[in-house]
């Protein structure tokens, strides 16, 4: 783990990690909670966070970032900001549950273009739905996509197995923590 990864652990463990019991997207129950907008919504947790996907979209040589709403947009923001430190171009979007009713009523927002391979971000991946949804709603509208970063990996039914489905031989699945991380930073 790199020692901005490692950081990025500890932030988590401090600031977002939770036990007790809690009810996940998937339905499920868990004895504990990731809340990566917890982490996210500081100043240290968003230029951590920015940090570290830039480095893999830029590696990628991608020029495209997106995700689910609402989760992924403090993510997509804090890549965005690094990127124009970076003097780095990146375009970024989001994908809306239900398509928009009003205005120009797209499922699509944001600076999406389908000519730019997409990476696509979440903030914990259990097994993988609202990523899956995302990257469906991305190919019906002529997109592609290339790379997946997720800040946590609870390390459960196999979620970044079920995104690498999604981008195939040729792109990559990754998580710049996992709950084995946050654990061992939070001395559990």
């Amino acid at each position: 783990m790199s020692p901005t990864s490692a950081e990025l652990a500890g932030l988590l463990a401090r600031l977002s990690y939770r036990k007790g019991e809690f009810r996940l997207a998937s339905g499920r129950t868990s004895d504990f909670y990731v809340d990566v907008k917890q982490t996210v919504m500081t100043p240290k947790g968003s230029a951590l966070i920015g940090r570290l996907l830039v480095d893999r979209i830029e590696e990628a040589g991608l020029h495209s970032v997106g995700g689910m709403a609402v989760g992924a947009v403090p993510l997509i923001t804090a890549a965005l900001v690094e990127a124009n430190r970076r003097s780095y171009e990146l375009d970024g979007f989001f994908v809306r549950r239900q398509t928009k009713d009003h205005g120009t009523a797209v499922k699509l927002d944001g600076r999406f273009d389908p000519a730019k391979p997409a990476a696509l971000v979440e903030d914990v991946v259990t097994t993988g739905g609202s990523t899956i949804e995302a990257a469906e709603a991305v190919r019906a509208a002529g997109g592609q996509i290339a790379l997946i970063v997720v800040i946590v990996d609870r390390q459960e039914d196999e979620g970044l197995e079920r995104l690498a489905t999604i981008v195939g031989q040729a792109g990559r699945v990754e998580a710049l923590v996992t709950k084995a991380d946050i654990v061992a930073a939070a001395g559990d």
